[in-house]
Formats: structure tokens, sequence, C-alpha cells
């Protein structure tokens, strides 16, 4: 039986408020946490729109074995998660500027879920010649374990073994969901509409941004910024769902609250296939945003083993009702979910607006390997390499060593700055530089 020595926790992150509430959480769920690699089968059961299940499938097959960028596709496909009556399978483009999600539903799915839990597989030849040859009254059987995930039809029964999760794709996926959880509702478009903007997208590959708008009851795009209008980077890799275009119900687009990046959710009824696209071809999702400031909180891993014991795969994470049920302070709880996201667990679903909880395979440890800029700004803060000139709860300026000079660092309200070349060139958008990270570090102490 697995156990946390609270009394450590409570010492070491006093600086966390009301840990107490934190530590009931945890008592209260202190029950094993089995690994999954030993649970043989998570689902077993029949898909009941065969037809569109392997379309979506393909398509995102399509997403993983493409690349926009100048790295070569990787052939690696996608992460499978069960649990809470749903399967999950999502992936990245090798350039890791597109993400795309499956969410097969309730409704499309009838079988038993034996656990909850996530694997990671490649879906090679045989797999997609299998699902290219589905037809739309064949019976079509899907089984998702821990060490494999295999697909049944009448011609025969086709499985693929787990393999490594790709490095890249663990980077991208400590960063998109903070892209989606930040993505409001711009437009709705119906089947007509649909089929109109995919005859609309400009033939081979067109450098620039395009922006679609409405006019009337058509939607355009237009290399004119104007109000209102949704900003797609690379517009090109809309192309990814042609395959599907037939059979979606409706086109959901979200954007940004700064414009940058954009998510489309095709609607089938029963299932969704959310395709999100970085703001340009040549930009990942990897290291942006948000991720290294929320990775600088010190949250105790006793708090994530305590909610990876309560929470089931696809389930969804609502914070303000584990803070209530369990007596935990607003302000914990905010960091407990930021430090979720920046690791990994914790997906964004924009149909239900709202966090769900993702078991993955790795461990926090091997994040901190993949941001440069994160070991960086520790290793500033272990030599001492920060000077305070002005510390107050509005206001810090500081000096940080830098090669052959030495950086100011303002950070006043939610707003940082820095004079080195990293801040200059990126002005915020591509995350904090590490002078920054290692002021804010310095300043919790």
């Amino acid at each position: 039986m697995a156990t946390v020595d609270l009394d450590i926790t409570y010492k070491q992150h006093s600086s966390l408020q009301q840990t107490s509430g934190i530590q009931q959480l945890v008592l209260a769920h202190q029950a094993e946490i089995t690994e999954i690699n030993n649970v043989p089968c998570f689902f077993w059961g029949n898909l009941t729109d065969p037809l569109t299940s392997s379309k979506c499938l393909l398509t995102l097959s399509k997403v993983v074995r493409s690349s926009f960028g100048p790295i070569p596709p990787s052939l690696r496909d996608p992460i499978v998660s069960a649990g809470t009556d749903q399967i999950r399978f999502e992936g990245f483009s090798s350039c890791n500027g597109v993400y795309a999600r499956l969410d097969l539903l309730e409704d499309a799915i009838d079988g038993e879920f034996l656990a909850s839990g996530t694997t990671n597989v490649d879906f090679n030849e045989p797999m997609l010649n299998a699902l290219n040859a589905v037809k739309k009254t064949e019976k079509m059987v899907l089984g998702v374990g821990s060490k494999d995930v295999s697909i049944s039809t009448d011609k025969g029964t086709i499985k693929e073994k787990k393999v490594t999760l790709p490095p890249r794709w663990i980077k991208g996926l400590t960063s998109v969901q903070l892209y989606l959880a930040g993505m409001e509702e711009k437009f709705r478009l119906n089947k007509i509409q649909v089929i109109q903007l995919f005859q609309a997208i400009p033939k081979g590959n067109v450098k620039g941004e395009f922006y679609l708008l409405q006019r009337a009851n058509r939607f355009v795009l237009s290399p004119i910024a104007s109000k209102d209008a949704v900003r797609i980077g690379g517009i090109q890799r809309l192309r990814l769902l042609e395959g599907i275009l037939p059979y979606i119900q409706q086109l959901i687009v979200y954007q940004e609250t700064n414009g940058e990046s954009c998510s489309f959710v095709a609607d089938f009824g029963n299932m969704r296939l959310t395709l999100s696209l970085s703001p340009d071809s040549y930009r990942g999702f990897s290291g942006e945003g948000n991720v290294l400031e929320n990775m600088i909180q010190a949250v105790p891993d006793e708090w994530v083993m305590a909610v990876n014991s309560l929470l089931k795969s696809n389930e969804l994470f609502d914070p303000t009702m584990l803070s209530i049920e369990h007596d935990v302070d607003f302000a914990s709880m905010d960091t407990l979910t930021g430090s979720l996201s920046s690791i990994g667990l914790l997906g964004y679903d924009l149909a239900q607006h709202q966090h769900y909880y993702r078991r993955l395979p790795f461990k926090m440890e091997r994040i901190l390997s993949l941001n440069p800029r994160l070991k960086n700004a520790k290793k500033l803060l272990s030599t001492e390499a920060i000077e305070f000139i002005k510390k107050s709860p509005d206001y810090i300026e500081a000096r940080v060593e830098g090669t052959g000079v030495k950086h100011t660092v303002i950070i006043q309200g939610d707003q940082s700055r820095c004079t080195c070349n990293w801040f200059t060139n990126h002005q915020g958008k591509r995350g904090l530089c590490k002078h920054i990270l290692a002021v804010k570090m310095a300043a919790q102490h």
C-alpha cells in the first residue's frame, strides 16, 4: 500500500497555505496506486459507427505522419486513453505544430471498461489498411490495453504493440492544453458551409496567414485581417481534415484570446475530432505559453499522487468542486491545476469547457530535462546570480548575471520584462526567459 509522509510534505511546503486541506485529500485516497502496465485490458467492445470511427482514426494517423517544418515525419501514432465511458486517441504532427484528438463518446462505444489507463502505440500499414477497408455496415471491435491496441472486423484482427512516447510529444502535451484552455468559440459551420470553406482553401503550400470571417451566410478566407476574424497560420494544415468532410455534422471554430492559435472541432454527434493549429507552421506547441511559469510553483509529489489515486482517465477535473469537497483553498488548488497541466496530466476539452485527467507513463523529472530554460533558471538560482534591487508584493526589480553582462528583470503584477535577447525577440510569446523564471523562483523564498 502506497503511503504519504504528510509531516515531511507539510514542513517542506509550508509556503503554500492551508496544506491541511490537501492532507485530507491525500488521506481520503491513500488507495494503492496500480501501475497501468499491470492491467492487460482497459476496454473491449464494439464501435457503434465503424465507418466514421475508422475515417477519424485515419485522419488522426494522417496528422501524426505529417510534418510542416524541418523535422521529417517520425510515424508515431496515437496516445490512447480509456476510462469514464470514453476513449480518446490523441497525437501531434512530427513538427509539433498540429495537435489532433478523437473523442469516442459514450454513444460511440458499446462494451466494457475493465480498468482506466493510457497506452501509446504505432498504427502501421496493416492497421491503416484495415481501417481503410471498413464498410458502413461492418462490425468493428476495439480492444485497448496497457501493452497493445487491437481492431477486429470480419476480415480479421490487427494488433499494434505499445511503443515509447516520443519526447517531443511529451513537450507538446505539457503545452497544448494551456492554449486550448484559453480559447473561445468564434464560429459554427453547418455541413454546406464546411464544404464551401474547404473548397476555398488555396492549393499548394501557401505562405503567410489567412483569416476566417463570416459574410452573411458564408464563411470566407482572406489574407487581410479584420474585426472578429479568426487568424489561421499555415492554412494548408486544415487539409488534414479533408478525409472526414462528408461525415461532419457541424464544425466549431475556436480561437485563443490573443489570436495566436486556433482549433477546429468536427462534431459527428457521438464522437468529436479536434484539430488544433499552432500560431504558424514553423512553430510547434512545445515550450510555449505559461508552462514554465507553472512549473516553478512548489507542488509536492504527494499532491500529484493523491489526485492520481482519486481520478480516472478522461474524468473531468473540476478544481472548484475539489476545493469545496476537500477543504482546499482556491489558491492552492490553482497551483495544483497549473502543475498538473504543466506535466501533461491534464488535457482540455473545448466542448466541455473543462480540464480532464490523463494518466501518462512518464515522471515529472523527465519534464525538467525537456525544458532547458527551466533547468538554466534553477542553475542561476543555485549560483546566486540574482540581485534584488527592489522587492515588494506589486513590484520586483532585479539584476541577473548573463554572459559578460547583467540583465535587468522587472516584474510588475502579471507583467514581466527582461533586457535579454530572448525577451527582446519574442516579447513573452514563447514563454518566459530563464532570467525572469529565476527571479520568480527566487522571489518565492
